[in-house]
């Protein structure tokens, strides 16, 4: 694995590798791999590892969708992974995405989401030109048998079990809903077998669905997962972090033992604007809305500025951080780790303000290629014709 050291950003390595290097960049900046073993063991095999992420597609696309998740396709990339960005029209529509239009929810995921998570990809140093690009609708005519596939896994699970999956689609466990969005997991679960999938990966609110794909592994006849002897395989699944929202938590200050759930709960959300940064924002809109940020002085735990630092600074190697102030407020100061910047942090000798500057402003850096891809058409174009529909529509 090699870095570009004049550069923050990866460059792709095209030097082999040996099995540790690249268990290290695929799991690299996780929450939770399912199961390490299993990965390991199709790397000592030499099995070719096919990936997928799914995106349902709705509004404009915020740091956790393009940056935080692209980060990770980069890293497959570089292990020698094949990667694929799959565009969910029939999920979305199910999930009242975009007003519930097909017709729009399509248009929007070959122009502005296709578009957008190329330039993402490119902003962290992957390879745009090496993405398989799948439209659900597409797969579903290409492999009829799609639709036995996801009977074989309804047949292989619960309906109690269902009903606790419709968290994956944002819904509250016991939720009324239309019946549709029951059949939203298992269908979740069937695109990875139709797809070939033996590499999955979502953020970790996605794990209920990939947990099902693991177990129904040896019950699917279909379109079964398959190593180069015959041999039938579960998938791999690969969870990433959740990225922060900037809001205040609901509950201040946070028990302990919730952390986690309030992470959880506060996860970045296109539908609170001012706590989300969208790829296209303009520096001057970064820096005003990570200047209204919850960054409580001192608090290191629950710190959604400092989770930001973390994933999409110091994750991405784009460190050092530079922290530009005045003399009688301590001067300058540069944090190469991010260890250093949490320890001065938690002694409150670094300011709120300060954090808060210095992350805008590397964060603006960060999405520079993305808003020159889109101040050109036809990605300009893809990103007014969402806009205009935005206008019309309910964003969810």
């Amino acid at each position: 694995m090699t870095f570009d050291t004049k550069s923050p950003k990866f460059l792709l390595c095209e030097q082999p590798m040996n099995t540790d290097e690249r268990f290290r960049l695929i799991t690299a900046n996780t929450h939770e791999v399912l199961t390490e073993e299993r990965l390991r063991e199709y790397l000592q095999k030499e099995i070719p590892l096919r990936h997928y992420i799914g995106f349902e597609i709705s509004g404009e696309i915020h740091l956790g969708t393009g940056i935080q998740c692209m980060a990770k396709v980069a890293d497959f990339q570089r292990a020698g992974v094949e990667c694929t960005l799959f565009l969910a029209d029939w999920h979305s529509w199910i999930n009242d995405k975009l007003g519930g239009d097909m017709e729009l929810i399509r248009s929007i995921a070959h122009g502005y989401f296709a578009e957008g998570l190329k330039s993402c990809l490119k902003a962290v140093g992957g390879a745009p030109e090496k993405l398989n690009i799948v439209l659900g609708t597409d797969l579903y005519l290409k492999k009829p048998d799609f639709w036995t596939t996801f009977i074989e896994v309804c047949k292989n699970t619960t309906l109690k079990r269902i009903l606790r999956s419709i968290t994956i689609l944002g819904r509250t466990e016991g939720e009324a809903v239309d019946f549709a969005k029951l059949v939203y997991p298992p269908m979740q679960v069937a695109d990875i077998y139709a797809l070939g999938v033996n590499l999955a990966h979502a953020g970790q609110d996605q794990r209920k669905a990939h947990v099902v794909a693991l177990d129904v592994a040896n019950a699917m006849r279909t379109n079964p997962l398959r190593d180069p002897q015959g041999h039938p395989i579960a998938p791999v699944a690969v969870h990433h972090h959740l990225l922060s929202g900037l809001g205040k938590p609901p509950m201040w200050p946070i028990d302990p033992e919730r952390l986690q759930e309030v992470w959880m709960a506060m996860k970045m959300s296109k539908s609170k604007p001012d706590t989300a940064v969208f790829i296209t924002d303009e520096p001057q809109e970064i820096a005003r809305k990570i200047n209204k940020a919850f960054c409580p002085e001192g608090e290191v735990d629950f710190n959604p500025v400092l989770d930001w630092a973390r994933h999409l600074i110091f994750a991405l190697n784009r460190g050092p951080l530079r922290i530009e102030r005045k003399a009688e407020h301590g001067g300058d100061v540069s944090y190469a780790t991010l260890a250093d910047l949490i320890r001065d942090f938690g002694q409150k000798a670094l300011h709120p303000s300060d954090l808060k500057a210095a992350v805008a402003k590397s964060i603006a850096e960060l999405l520079t290629p993305v808003r020159e891809i889109f101040a050109q058409a036809p990605a300009r174009k893809s990103l007014e014709t969402l806009r205009e529909a935005m206008k019309t529509v309910k964003l969810r």
